[in-house]
């Protein structure tokens, strides 16, 4: 099947399309607002599609797959190489027009569970993140006023709360509440992140019964033993 080269930048509130028409040779290069993009490729012969992978560029992706379009994610790097004259809307839609057509390596187009999976993947280590800088912050803080603890979360819950007892005695009230709220964001961030990580294995676990399944049916389906080695004779 004979697809259309389209080039698309989707990177701006407004979406830009550059491809040439294969009747009558025209250079199309037009401005779509997103709520108009999809319609606009609904009724059109089937695309070879390239976007820049960026925020949005799946859901896009997805949605063009599903109308009989294919798509090509493609990195900023690599798009890059083709642009030419000065950086706007039209040149970048024409640069991954060029791109396309190029061979390279894509990014893979995810569905939007492994999308979802990975989204909980990226919200841990933020939250991790998040935590960590909270811990160091409150070792300096101590530091400051003459109070030691050792690294690591087991050791801040250890040995905060007796270094908090301590500079009670000779601190300002204010500042007593500001390191206990800090003490008390740790333990939320703790929740969170349990609660994420619990949500991994359940879609890990999930996956593994999937895999598990399909595997007990095609030994049922052929009625001989698994054999991990098999290669398939049938042809395609």
């Amino acid at each position: 099947m004979k697809y259309t080269p389209v080039g698309v930048d989707i990177a701006k509130h407004l979406i830009q399309v550059h491809f040439i028409d294969e009747h009558t040779g025209e250079v199309i290069d037009k401005q779509l607002r997103r709520q108009d993009f999809l319609m606009f490729f609904c009724n059109r012969e089937p695309c070879l599609i390239g976007m820049e992978a960026c925020g949005g560029s799946q859901h896009w992706a997805r949605e063009l797959t599903k109308l009989g379009h294919k798509v090509r994610l493609l990195q900023a790097r690599f798009v890059k190489a083709f642009v030419m004259g000065n950086k706007n809307d039209v040149m970048d839609a024409r640069a991954i027009w060029m791109a396309v057509q190029q061979p390279g390596k894509d990014i893979a187009v995810k569905t939007e569970e492994q999308q979802s999976v990975l989204v909980l993947h990226r919200s841990r280590r933020q939250l991790v993140k998040f935590r960590t800088m909270q811990i160091n912050s409150l070792h300096g803080t101590l530091l400051e006023f003459g109070e030691t603890i050792h690294k690591g979360r087991a050791a801040m819950e250890r040995e905060f709360p007796e270094a908090l007892e301590r500079m009670k005695e000779r601190l300002p009230p204010y500042l007593i509440t500001v390191l206990e709220n800090q003490y008390n964001r740790l333990n939320e961030l703790d929740s969170l992140i349990e609660d994420i990580e619990k949500q991994l294995t359940s879609v890990a676990i999930v996956a593994m019964a999937n895999k598990l399944a399909r595997t007990v049916w095609a030994i049922t389906a052929h009625g001989r033993k698994y054999d991990r080695n098999h290669v398939s004779i049938r042809p395609y």
